[in-house]
């Protein structure tokens, strides 16, 4: 994280005997990746501009799990969150805010069982909540006029039934905001779910990236929203294969947003 940015640690936290509003989930790519990581530092921005009280775990945060569980090593799966299930519950965690709709999906309807109980919100929710409470104000118009399609993320999406509010939030940037073709219950995967991201695609006519990167091309945008670091890369991948990365850039919604 740079300098201006200011990131808490749940330690901290809990040792001067206070609870933040919610628990900033990174996760994998979030901490890792080097796209993904400037989503991080955008929704951080975020937070640090809407007052939020927010805490990380930092170097207690592990893998979910996610990608062990949908490659079929469910043992590896129930070791990786029992272990991050202690380390919540010894902080009391209430409310968890993630930019992974995997890490989402997977703490909000796996952990339960192994008593894992949260209140799970994606970072596109959080934007909404801080829009429509008025802690947040979208200043200017960076992107008024401009053709923004979105692409939804499978574990948000059909996954979870949230369709509406990546869109309210990217309503309140001005842009025009195209639909491609298939869209909300009918999205085209970008390919990465599942796992899928850590191997070489099997053998057919096309990617499915590709193919996803062309409904969102058919819609002449001038950038393509997504809000789920996998599926950011697999569109990125998708526009550089296309060679229109002149002309489109692939953006998360919290960047939209932290630049609005």
């Amino acid at each position: 994280m740079s300098e201006e940015l200011n990131v808490p640690v749940m330690a901290d936290y809990f040792n001067a005997g206070k609870q933040p509003e919610i628990l900033f989930w990174v996760g994998s790519a979030g901490s890792f990746d080097d796209r993904a990581k400037k989503i991080t530092r955008a929704f951080v921005k975020i937070l640090n501009k809407a007052d939020v009280n927010f805490a990380v775990l930092g170097t207690e945060e592990s893998s979910t799990g996610d990608i062990a569980k949908r490659a079929g090593n469910e043992f590896l799966f129930q070791m990786q969150a029992v272990t991050n299930i202690e380390v919540l519950n010894a902080y009391e965690v209430k409310r968890i805010v993630t930019c992974d709709p995997h890490s989402y999906n997977c703490l909000k309807n796996e952990y339960p069982s192994l008593g894992g109980k949260y209140e799970v919100i994606h970072h596109t929710q959080f934007i909404e909540e801080l829009l429509a409470s008025g802690r947040l104000k979208v200043e200017g118009n960076t992107y008024k006029g401009k053709k923004i399609t979105f692409h939804d993320p499978c574990y948000l999406g059909r996954a979870n039934g949230e369709y509406e509010a990546p869109r309210n939030v990217l309503n309140s940037t001005n842009a025009k905001l195209t639909e491609m073709k298939r869209t909300k219950q009918t999205a085209l995967c970008c390919g990465a779910g599942g796992a899928q991201m850590f191997k070489e695609p099997e053998k057919g006519d096309m990617d499915i990236n590709i193919l996803r990167t062309e409904d969102a091309l058919e819609t002449k945008p001038d950038i393509i929203a997504t809000g789920c670091p996998y599926c950011n890369t697999m569109l990125t991948d998708g526009v550089k294969h296309k060679e229109k990365e002149a002309e489109v850039t692939v953006l998360d919604i919290a960047e939209l947003i932290a630049n609005s």
